[in-house]
């Protein structure tokens, strides 16, 4: 997992000026943010997603306003589950991850590990490349379905099977498999770096913020 260090400047780990709102950069983008409501591995909102919108650095955003129109044309939208994540949000998850207690999401997002060993396994970290800006969370949705693309494994699941290949020989469908890959050419195409373990995560190569750890929180006022 990607991460970010706290910046020499904590003023700049308040400012938005670099950042979009990402219905406006993408328009034809899907969102589901999960961490603005209750449906997440915690059961909660989480610290800083005051408002269900996506915000991201200008740059990441318009790379990804080039993926949306490239898989436009093959009959598919963006999905985005996640974007910029304040640090806040980050040190929620850690909490919660300490608390042995915590357990109403397993049987959804976590069924095969051990709540305790979540760190160890890198399925949480005090830090998060999420709080740079230029790394999003997404699956592609199929227009003439009407439904997202059957990628072999739900989005957050703390797992092998949310890993790029699977995990294991023949844990994907070929069809699963070729949704996957489609996901991540139109991503590398312009320029994001995929996550071997999350088949949903990408960050820009090229990200303006490869140190800051932003706090501002998620809503649409933040964007001046």
């Amino acid at each position: 997992m990607d991460f970010c260090t706290r910046d020499n400047h904590p003023a700049r780990e308040e400012d938005a000026s670099g950042f979009v709102l990402l219905s406006r950069a993408v328009p034809d983008v899907i969102l589901e943010m999960r961490y603005f409501s209750t449906y997440n591995f915690v059961g909660e909102r989480i610290d800083g997603y005051e408002e269900p919108v996506a915000l991201m650095t200008r740059e990441a955003a318009a790379a990804l306003r080039a993926v949306s129109d490239d898989v436009a044309a093959q009959g598919y939208r963006l999905k985005v589950f996640d974007a910029y994540r304040p640090q806040q949000a980050v040190d929620h998850f850690v909490r919660w991850a300490a608390d042995p207690d915590a357990l109403a999401m397993k049987p959804y997002f976590y069924p095969e590990i051990d709540k305790a060993r979540l760190f160890e396994l890198g399925f949480i970290a005090a830090k998060s490349g999420h709080s740079r800006g230029s790394t999003v969370d997404l699956t592609l949705f199929e227009m003439a379905e009407g439904r997202e693309a059957d990628m072999g494994g739900p989005f957050d699941f703390f797992g092998p099977r949310s890993h790029f290949d699977g995990g294991f020989p023949g844990a994907l469908t070929p069809a699963q498999r070729q949704n996957r890959a489609r996901l991540r050419e139109a991503m590398v195409r312009r320029g994001f770096r995929p996550l071997e373990t999350e088949w949903w995560h990408f960050t820009l190569e090229n990200e303006p913020f490869p140190q800051t750890c932003f706090r501002f929180p998620v809503r649409a006022d933040a964007i001046r």
